[in-house]
């Protein structure tokens, strides 16, 4: 995974402006979403468009990925006629069922997939839908159907969701493959940005999103920031000074640093060498 996929912008299927226009935000993975982003008659439209699309996407230097309905739906359909541009990922909306993977991965070979969890019953089978298949790299939470699930409704501030996220990445880094946080549904850039850091602390490397306007912000927050490098730096000077003078631990700003520190701090330091430095903001 040497390209980055901090932002995963879902981009209505048969919407050719809104297409140009993601291939411009900077978001580090753009998916053709044949679900909800496109409404039923214009779905031939959209699939007839994937091939060209995909290698636009490619010369803009985004991975390329589709999100495809169940199979059990028309996802067949999506299947057949997207395959033939060869998208880098498959995202498949509505997964609750290692099944559901196991058919995927039987008609999408040699792709990457990425099973959409937005039910409860999915919640609850993440790390086994996560293991269906090895080519299964990450798993992304969506938030709409997640929330209609469970009775409630979508805030800005996210609290109906606190649970379902932080129970969605443990069951993903159990089973060894990142998870992609759902996206921020409003329109406001300052909320996008805020709900992003929420999801950098509860261990998130990656989101996804609806607003092109966004991919900026979320770039800048799943960047690895120059005080962390630092920091990370700071650790493993320190540790490996340590362990140089027989002693099991160092001491950096007043927090005593062990293993898992270090081991945190290291792999800190090689995701920063792969990951393309944060931008500033501009000021107006």
């Amino acid at each position: 995974m040497s390209h980055p996929r901090r932002s995963w912008l879902f981009v209505p299927g048969a919407d050719e402006k809104a297409q140009a226009a993601a291939a411009r935000s900077g978001a580090d993975v753009l998916i053709q979403e044949l679900e909800d982003f496109t409404p039923p008659p214009l779905r031939a439209k959209a699939r007839a468009l994937a091939k060209s699309l995909y290698g636009r996407w490619r010369g803009a230097g985004a991975l390329v990925a589709v999100r495809v309905n169940p199979l059990e739906t028309c996802g067949r359909d999506d299947l057949d006629a997207v395959l033939e541009g060869k998208p880098d990922i498959v995202l498949m909306s509505k997964v609750a069922r290692p099944e559901q993977v196991h058919a995927l991965a039987a008609i999408a070979r040699g792709v990457e997939l990425v099973p959409n969890i937005e039910s409860a019953a999915g919640l609850v089978r993440a790390g086994e839908i996560a293991r269906a298949s090895p080519r299964v790299t990450a798993l992304l939470m969506a938030s709409e159907d997640m929330v209609a699930d469970l009775g409630t409704a979508r805030t800005r501030g996210g609290e109906e969701l606190a649970y379902v996220r932080t129970r969605f990445l443990v069951e993903c880094r159990a089973a060894g493959v990142e998870a992609i946080d759902c996206p921020y549904t409003f329109s406001d850039a300052t909320g996008a940005e805020a709900d992003a850091r929420v999801a950098k602390r509860l261990g998130y490397r990656m989101k996804s999103l609806v607003d092109p306007a966004h991919a900026s912000a979320i770039n800048r927050v799943f960047s690895v920031q120059p005080r962390e490098l630092a920091h990370a730096r700071r650790i493993v000077q320190a540790f490996d000074r340590a362990r140089a003078g027989g002693r099991e631990r160092a001491t950096v700003g007043g927090r005593l640093v062990e293993v898992p520190a270090y081991a945190a701090a290291k792999r800190l330091l090689e995701r920063a060498a792969h990951t393309p430095a944060p931008t500033r903001k501009k000021r107006g």
